[in-house]
């Protein structure tokens, strides 16, 4: 897959730095997969949630934080949407 918005991602990483090492970690799988279906994404990430519109929720670092992506399954394109601490999901309405 081919992931946009890692500026994103960059900037969380500066500002979170123990996020750093789950966050690459994601980066490099998700890199390297080849989702076809929400399934595929689920196999992997149990504890992914669904959003409508493709869009999933990842808990990253034990969920302390949450990172929100789209996915564009026809296109092998994952969209970074949103990242940030778990309190500041929990005031988000997505």
């Amino acid at each position: 897959m081919r992931i946009l918005g890692l500026p994103l991602l960059e900037a969380f990483k500066t500002d979170h730095a123990n996020s750093r090492g789950q966050l690459d970690a994601w980066r490099m799988e998700v890199e390297q997969e080849n989702w076809e279906t929400s399934q595929d994404i689920k196999r992997r990430y149990p504890s992914a949630d669904f959003l409508s519109d493709n869009r999933i929720i990842f808990n990253i670092k034990g969920n302390s934080y949450r990172l929100i992506v789209k996915v564009r399954y026809q296109n092998r394109i994952v969209i970074v949407e949103w990242i940030g601490t778990h309190a500041e999901y929990s005031k988000k309405k997505f």
